[in-house]
C-alpha cells in the first residue's frame, strides 16, 4: 500500500514524458504546416511545368 503514494509522487516529478509529448506535438503542427503548403502550392507549380513544357515543345 506504501508504494501508491511514492508512484503518485514519482509521476509528479517526472517530466521527461510530458516534453516528449509537447516535442511530439510541435513536431506534427509543424508536419501539417508543411503538407498544407505543399498541397496548396502543388497545383501552381504542376501548371508551371506544364506551361514551360508546353513552350518548349512548341518552340521546336
Amino acid at each position: 500500500m506504501w508504494r501508491v503514494p511514492f508512484l503518485l509522487g514519482r509521476l509528479r516529478v517526472e517530466t521527461r514524458a510530458a516534453t516528449a509529448v509537447e516535442y511530439g506535438l510541435i513536431l506534427a503542427g509543424i508536419v501539417l504546416v508543411i503538407f498544407g503548403a505543399l498541397q496548396a502550392l502543388g497545383g501552381s507549380t504542376a501548371n508551371m511545368w506544364n506551361n514551360i513544357s508546353t513552350k518548349v515543345l512548341a518552340a521546336h
